[in-house]
């Protein structure tokens, strides 16, 4: 392992072994960002502006949040780099670590990522296509640096010929939710373990931007199916949502987005109150 991924590692493991020492719960603020701002939308779809995100990084690690995502949203889809550039802008404002996605292919972006500043990598469409990347980013960097993010709709499928027979399931989405693949999300997220993954960002699609709560009872089965860490995303609208995915859905972490960048939940507020609820999580002073 070269100095580089050394330092990477090294950095990384600091923060998840104080976390994990404390059993600590993560909030995590999420930066989707498409043509240079941070935007958000309902179901991934109806965007709308949400400001920097250079200065919204920087403000959410100001305000003590314990991890910081950032998400080209268009990338996978349109086939382009992540912008590399603005990556860096936002690691030199932030001193949580970071995680970026969107347009990761190869090792090539993976190690581009990290020297802009990245800590992690999430990587979504690209491990679908070729899931031996997952076990090549973390022979590479570590287990740590490898986030599989899966973007999940709870689908309807014919079970058979009969009209009448319906049954549903979870289904991975790729190109941001605009294409449905026949992984489905439990199988997929063991298997991504199974090849290194060091973290799931699981996003449910049903729940994204409605705002009335996250999937506890499908985040709840990958805590239970999982020995890696679980990251809960998608429909955080209030502050119960966020306890409810802790002790509902035994999420590691939680990630939410819109309720952060319009000041709706105000991070420190929303520590304390689950402090309140009894769930451990790390407040700054």
């Amino acid at each position: 392992m070269t100095n580089f991924a050394l330092t990477i590692q090294t950095r990384t493991n600091m923060e998840e072994n104080k976390t994990k020492g404390t059993l600590a719960k993560r909030i995590i603020p999420c930066l989707d960002v498409k043509d240079g701002e941070t935007v958000k939308g309902v179901n991934f779809v109806s965007l709308r502006s949400a400001g920097d995100p250079v200065e919204l990084g920087k403000a959410y690690s100001l305000q003590g949040a314990d991890e910081l995502v950032f998400l080209d949203i268009t990338a996978s889809f349109e086939g382009r780099k992540t912008f590399t550039d603005m990556v860096t802008r936002v690691a030199a404002e932030i001193n949580i670590p970071f995680t970026v996605g969107g347009g990761i292919n190869e090792l090539a972006d993976v190690e581009r990522m990290l020297y802009a500043g990245a800590d992690k990598v999430s990587i979504n469409s690209a491990a679908i296509h070729h899931p031996e990347l997952i076990e090549e980013v973390a022979r590479r960097f570590g287990s740590q640096v490898c986030v599989v993010a899966i973007d999940a709709r709870l689908d309807e499928e014919i079970a058979d010929d009969t009209s009448s027979n319906h049954k549903s399931d979870w289904f991975c989405y790729l190109k941001g939710g605009r294409e449905r693949t026949e992984r489905r999300l439990f199988e997929w997220a063991h298997e991504a373990q199974e090849r290194g993954a060091g973290e799931i960002l699981f996003t449910s699609m049903n729940h994204d931007g409605v705002k009335q709560g996250y999937a506890n009872e499908a985040l709840a089965r990958l805590a239970a199916d999982l020995s890696i860490p679980v990251i809960a995303s998608g429909g955080a609208g209030a502050k119960e949502h966020f306890r409810d995915a802790f002790t509902l859905g035994h999420a590691d972490a939680a990630l939410a987005a819109s309720v952060f960048h319009f000041g709706e939940i105000p991070i420190p507020e929303l520590k304390q109150y689950l402090r309140s609820e009894g769930i451990n999580v790390r407040i700054t002073d």
